[in-house]
This record gives structure tokens, sequence and C-alpha cells, in this order.
């Protein structure tokens, strides 16, 4: 063998130097067939994917609105927790360090506000219970909430907010009164 081509005798005598040569076609070749099933699975991945960016975006968007929006039950409470906390009044009957927590479910967590909401005279109103206590031993309170949309700015306004203090003596502390 001289540089990768082989040496072959003719039978006439004579001696020639003959390289050959492969050349490998690497690629195969797909059938129709196997085509229309690969294009088949990458649909059906590109769905899936559409259906999983969907889902993930509902989620976003559920949590967004219940936790930045003014008209969720929790930022209206969050309000209504720091209108509380810095009233003199209720600092004076509950002390300085003021909680508070909704209902109390079956684990004893006390995390829901309780809160329904309701149209009337074509407008959304929504009324919030939840419960306060302080530093004072034994000093607890119930403060109700309502507000209700304004429709030139789309947000909710505060109707009332007053506290019912449950000790001795028994009275109620108003905070905000817009009715």
């Amino acid at each position: 063998t001289q540089a990768g081509g082989l040496k072959a005798a003719k039978p006439g005598g004579s001696n020639k130097d003959v390289s050959v040569q492969r050349v490998l076609n690497e690629e195969t070749l797909v059938s129709a067939a196997q085509k229309v099933k690969e294009a088949g699975r990458d649909f059906t991945y590109f769905i899936v994917v559409l259906v999983g960016i969907g889902v993930t975006g509902g989620l976003f968007y559920v949590i967004f609105k219940e936790l930045f929006s003014s008209s969720s039950p929790s930022k209206i409470y969050g309000d209504a927790l720091e209108k509380c906390r810095s009233h003199p009044e209720i600092i004076g009957v509950f002390g300085d360090s003021i909680k508070g927590y909704g209902e109390a479910t079956r684990r004893g967590r006390r995390q829901h506000v309780s809160h329904i909401e309701y149209v009337k005279d074509g407008l959304k109103h929504m009324r919030l219970k939840f419960y306060i206590e302080g530093t004072e031993s034994g000093k607890q309170g119930t403060v109700h909430v309502e507000v209700k949309e304004n429709l030139e700015t789309g947000r909710f306004e505060v109707r009332y907010i007053f506290v019912d203090v449950e000790t001795y003596p028994r009275r109620t502390i108003v905070i905000e009164d817009n009715r």
C-alpha cells in the first residue's frame, strides 16, 4: 500500500497504483412516518409547556391579587390593624404591643380573617371581623370593618372601623366612621 491506495496487478503485466476512497453517508434516511411521529411528539411537548406556563401565570395572578391588591381582604385587614395600633384609645386599653389575628381553625391556627363580600346599590361592599389583643393581660377586642368601592377610583374606602372591648367594662371604641 502506498499513501492509502492499493496496488492491484492487472493480468496484462502492467502494474498501476489505484486508490480507493469510500464516502460514507452519515445521514440516515428518515421515513415520512418517522417524521410525522417526531413532529407529533414535539407538538405534545409544546402543548405541555404552554399549559405549564398558563398554570404558573394563573398562580402568580391569584397570589398578586390576594397579597397586593387594594381590594383583597388581607390588604384591608392590614390597613385596619395599623389604624388600630396607632389609635391612642386602643393603645390605652390594650397596651403598646397590639397583635391581630383571625378565626381559629381546627388545628389552632388563627390566620383566617372572616370577611363577607356583597353588592348594595350597585356598589361592592366588604365586611371584615378579626380580633386584637395587647400586652395588658386578659384584654381582648373584636374589630369590625366595613369598606365600600369608590366608583371613581375603583378602590375600597373605609366606611367604619370600631372595636368591641370584650372585658369589663364592655364598650365600643370607634376608630373611624364615614357613614
